[in-house]
């Protein structure tokens, strides 16, 4: 049996309520092999054991997906898994959503990963554009915790910890100078809050908001095979899932496919190493013997045996440690009737109905607080669980199901609840109710209970749900509109299962609009040059409408025509409108905006709703303002400049290049293993080009042939394992690593022009300090170590008080032609529509010996 000091453990009071992960699922379940038994093995296992830990990360795929497996899955551990932000800054290897779409995209993702391994899920990132946000690479903990809001992150995990009470916590970084400044900051406020989430003085406010300061009993941190605590055997392999714990985690990380995550591992051991960092468990303390932990709960109370033998040390207890003990006792029933679904559906039951009755004892006892709000937390836990294996058990289905996903303020729909028994128990009773919003109304049309429903039955109860006038639009990252709990009773005693739609139910604008470009450059060089902006107008109104479309400008701008109608004659048609703006007269350098506006059954639009749908992940939107970026200032393009592009897919500066007048395109494998490359004055590859385009590097010498007869190639930074080689160049290049210490993540350090008289910085712009200026996230990344003497080096640019790189920018004579080697992340810039990494872009795809 687990042992422990009780007065430790019950030290400190605790949290009344089980708060449950915020985020739910929103995607549709695919039917795997593994569910029916395996299922039931993986509602029944939490039941063994009343221990619970937490891993704590700062992006989407940073949780220690394996490890997670083998408490979740294979012991059956209550586990949590609290991410910081959101991976809005990351690149995405499935589509073209960056920023927030694409952390809309990675919140999805991994909601269904933290599915996969049974994990409750939460983010302290709350909403679109949070101070919590994935701002790029930091090499600093202090930089990260500066721009998050330390107060506010630090606040945000102290109330998870104290909502979850997880009795092991377990960071997936540490704070070292080779990780990633977000992976530091996790560790740095993680391992501080093992004291302060205790502390009743810190953020009193959840004090009276119903929490209490909650003591973690340990803290471990991740190690190596020479010095560890703790080794977990994530390479076992358990027989009901036919895979190791490692393979589990995996399936896991396969759902982050927007990061190319997940791994085939064979099978054979495999082990996670962890070390102790702080304790409240005395005989753990310190560690003195060095003698190796089985386990991450030594001397932590594991099994309601455990507790009740902790339970008897109070004042009080004896009653309850016999209930606690009676528990232990359920559970072994339920465990040995695995794999009969009948006779699992009633050893759940009848524990379900004691631990009510345990909860009931527990209020009615005089144990002091601590103890009996303890005891509580981890009987409402066991609830939920229970609840789970209840549905199960009994095979039920339950759904519920909008008649359309995607409303308008005002509008009545129709939703449906439905629970399907595919089991042997009879069911005396099936309750079904709504949940919606407040300020919306749901109605029942019919019965919303049935009396006695037997194998192969469907109850159903259907609602009319109104959506207010005044209704706010669809939000990503808030807990799903409309749900249902549907309540089952079998074997006296009723559970309850949350159910939610198969895909997100999103108030939309009646009119969704989308203007083309999104952003774009004025040239005030230029500046008669009109702008073509296109809106795309998509009606979700259920029905005919009609809509007026128009531009809100700048002052002294215009636009034709002012306003252009458009009819629908049902939900979900489009219709186009296509406006020329012309600036004002004396347009001077600097940011405008226009903005799409439609007007129409009383009521006005100025938003979009991009629609994000993959097969992983569902559908989902983002809504946000139908809006024209422009950026005006100076900038000179060569006449008849024809520049060949290989995309990579991680970047769209193409289309950038093609709105500034550069007649851009995009190259095929075709053309790049056998056209005529002389007919293009520059050549650029994309980042990482020769990762993701696998004919570049057979095609390679033609490239270099292409620069040795007067071509111009532009080659973006590039990853070792992007298959990049020094000989790749026509001059060695060696890329330096460890990669964390060979970028310059400061946006506003100060860049020096090496060779200010070359004809980059001169032609056909001139390059000046200030158009270093204004950028955005990171100067450069992947930086050269070493590169040969051929090669003229354009800048210098470091971090504050780091050395300076001197191979960020590189460009050599090669034959008759140029070429250029840069770590700047114009990827970053140039949508960014930062005025001086387009002039100097243009610069740089405009050179010529």
């Amino acid at each position: 049996m687990k042992k422990g000091t009780f007065a430790k453990l019950f030290s400190v009071t605790t949290a009344v309520a089980l708060a449950g992960s915020l985020v739910l699922p929103l995607a549709p379940q695919t039917a795997h092999a593994d569910r029916g038994v395996v299922d039931l093995w993986k509602a029944i296992k939490p039941l063994t054991t009343i221990a619970s830990a937490m891993n704590t990360g700062a992006h989407p795929d940073d949780e220690h997906s394996a490890m997670l497996a083998y408490l979740s899955l294979g012991k059956g551990v209550d586990t949590s898994s609290i991410i910081a932000n959101r991976g809005e800054g990351g690149q995405n290897e499935i589509g073209s959503e960056l920023g927030n779409a694409l952390g809309i995209i990675r919140t999805r993702e991994l909601q269904e990963a933290s599915k996969v391994t049974n994990v409750t899920l939460g983010i302290l990132s709350e909403q679109i554009d949070d101070p919590v946000y994935d701002f790029g690479f930091s090499k600093s903990p202090d930089e990260t915790l500066s721009k998050w809001g330390e107060e506010e992150v630090y606040e945000r995990l102290i109330r998870k910890i104290r909502e979850l009470r997880p009795d092991v916590v377990i960071p997936a970084f540490l704070n070292e100078p080779s990780t990633h400044g977000h992976h530091r900051a996790i560790n740095v406020i993680t391992v501080r809050a093992f004291e302060d989430a205790a502390d009743p003085s810190v953020f009193p406010e959840h004090l009276a908001q119903g929490l209490s300061p909650w003591q973690v009993k340990k803290l471990y941190v991740p190690a190596s095979a020479k010095d560890y605590d703790v080794r977990v055997p994530v390479g076992e392999y358990d027989e009901i899932y036919g895979a190791s714990y490692l393979q589990l985690g995996e399936e896991s990380r396969f759902m982050h496919k927007s990061q190319g995550m997940g791994r085939h591992y064979d099978e054979g051991p495999s082990y996670n190493y962890y070390k102790l960092e702080k304790s409240v468990v005395p005989e753990n303390t310190g560690n003195t013997a060095k003698e190796k932990e089985p386990d991450f709960f030594e001397g932590i109370a594991y099994t309601f045996d455990d507790l009740a033998e902790e339970v008897k040390k109070a004042a009080g207890g004896g009653k309850l440690a016999a209930e606690l003990s009676a528990l232990q006792k359920d559970a072994d029933r339920v465990i040995a009737a695995y794999p009969s679904f009948a006779r699992v559906a009633e050893e759940v039951h009848a524990m379900l109905a004691d631990v009510r009755k345990t909860k009931a004892v527990v209020e009615a006892s005089g144990l002091e607080r601590a103890v009996k709000q303890d005891v509580l937390h981890r009987l409402e836990v066991k609830e939920n669980q229970l609840s789970k294996a209840s549905a199960e058990a009994l095979s039920l289905v339950a759904k519920v199901r909008p008649e359309t996903g995607e409303l308008v303020a005002g509008q009545t729909a129709k939703v449906t609840v439905t629970a399907y028994n595919g089991g042997q128990v009879k069911w005396s009773q099936v309750k079904l109710s709504l949940h919606v919003p407040e300020g919306w109304k749901a109605r029942a049309t019919g019965p919303t209970s049935v009396n006695g429903l037997g194998y192969n039955q469907t109850a159903k109860a259907e609602f009319e749900v109104t959506v207010p006038s005044n209704a706010s639009l669809f939000q990503p990252y808030q807990e799903p509109l409309i749900t249902a709990d549907v309540a089952v009773t079998a074997f006296e005693t009723a559970s309850v299962t949350h159910v939610v739609p198969a895909d997100a139910v999103a108030v939309l604008p009646g009119f969704a609009l989308s203007v083309s470009p999104g952003a774009t450059v004025l040239n005030t060089l230029k500046p008669e040059e009109p702008i073509s902006v296109k809106v795309t107008v998509k009606n979700y109104n259920p029905g005919a409408a009609n809509s007026a479309i128009s531009l809100e400008l700048p002052d002294g701008w215009s636009a034709e025509p002012k306003s252009v109608p458009v009819s629908f004659a049902a939900k979900g048609e489009t219709k186009s409108a296509a406006f020329t703006v012309k600036p004002g007269s004396s347009v001077k350098p600097g940011q405008y905006k226009v903005t799409a506006v439609a007007r129409g059954n009383g009521k006005e639009s100025r938003q979009g709703a991009q629609v994000i749908r993959y097969l992983h992940i569902g559908t989902t939107y983002f809504v946000q303002p139908a809006e024209v970026a422009i950026q005006a200032f100076d900038l000179n393009v060569p006449e008849g400049l024809k520049v060949g592009y290989v995309s990579s897919g991680f970047d769209n500066i193409d289309q950038y290049l093609r709105q500034v007048g550069v007649d851009v395109v995009s190259l095929s494998a075709k053309d790049i293993e056998s056209g005529d490359l002389s007919q293009y004055d520059s050549i650029v590859l994309g980042i990482r080009a020769y990762g993701f385009r696998p004919e570049l590097i057979p095609s390679n010498a033609r490239l270099l042939k292409y620069v040795e007869d007067g071509g111009n190639l532009v080659v973006q930074y590039h990853k070792p394992e992007d298959k990049w080689k020094p000989e790749l160049a026509p001059y060695p290049i060696t890329i330096g690593t460890p990669l964390i210490q060979w970028r310059v993540t400061d946006e506003n350090s100060k860049v020096t022009m090496l060779a200010p008289e070359h004809p980059i910085f001169n032609t056909p712009n001139k390059i000046t300090d200030e158009d270093w200026n204004h950028w955005i996230q990171d100067r450069s990344a992947y930086n050269p170590s070493k590169w040969a003497k051929e090669y003229v080096e354009l800048i210098k640019n470091g971090d504050p008080g780091e050395k300076e790189f001197t191979g960020t920018f590189l460009t050599a004579t090669y034959g008759k032609g140029t070429y250029t080697y840069s770590s700047l992340v114009w990827y970053r810039e140039i949508p960014a529509l930062v005025p001086g990494a387009i002039r100097l872009f243009v610069n740089m795809a405009s050179l010529k010996q």
